[in-house]
């Protein structure tokens, strides 16, 4: 499937977020990665002008993290934060190092990992472990070699 036919992409991608202000999380890098072929919603950490237009649409409220605001979209499919999780994690720095993939920013594997190991639910126990394999499987097809 062609990452710009899901659904949830087509949402964000309508919005028209500058690629520079905001990065894709959560289980989202999976979806690009296609190690998930479904998500429920998609987490965006957002900054400056992409969070602005955000909290154009809706109204921001404190997190259920307890760390920063969200702004939900579309039922909830779209989840905007402008903090991710705990003050461990700098938004600029995710944002800044965020990976392109089909011309989306989404957060490194190894920022998921970080992230899915913190939250540790039984879905991030799921995601760890396709992860895992897909490294190992990449790994491999290197010939063991970087």
């Amino acid at each position: 499937m062609n990452l710009h036919d899901h659904h949830l992409i087509r949402l964000l991608t309508n919005l028209r977020l500058p690629v520079g202000d905001y990065v894709i999380f959560g289980s989202g890098p999976l979806l690009a990665h296609g190690l998930r072929t479904t998500i429920s919603d998609l987490d965006i950490v957002a900054r400056d002008t992409a969070w602005h237009i955000c909290a154009s649409l809706s109204a921001p409220y404190p997190a259920p993290s307890g760390h920063g605001h969200m702004i939900r979209l579309y039922g909830g499919a779209l989840e905007i934060v402008d903090r991710w999780l705990s003050p461990m994690w700098d938004t600029d720095r995710l944002v800044d190092s965020a990976q392109l993939i089909d011309g989306l920013p989404f957060a490194s594997l190894t920022d998921v990992i970080a992230s899915k190991w913190a939250t540790d639910r039984p879905k991030d126990h799921t995601d760890l472990h396709a992860i895992r394999a897909h490294t190992a499987h990449a790994y491999a097809l290197t010939g063991g070699t970087r």
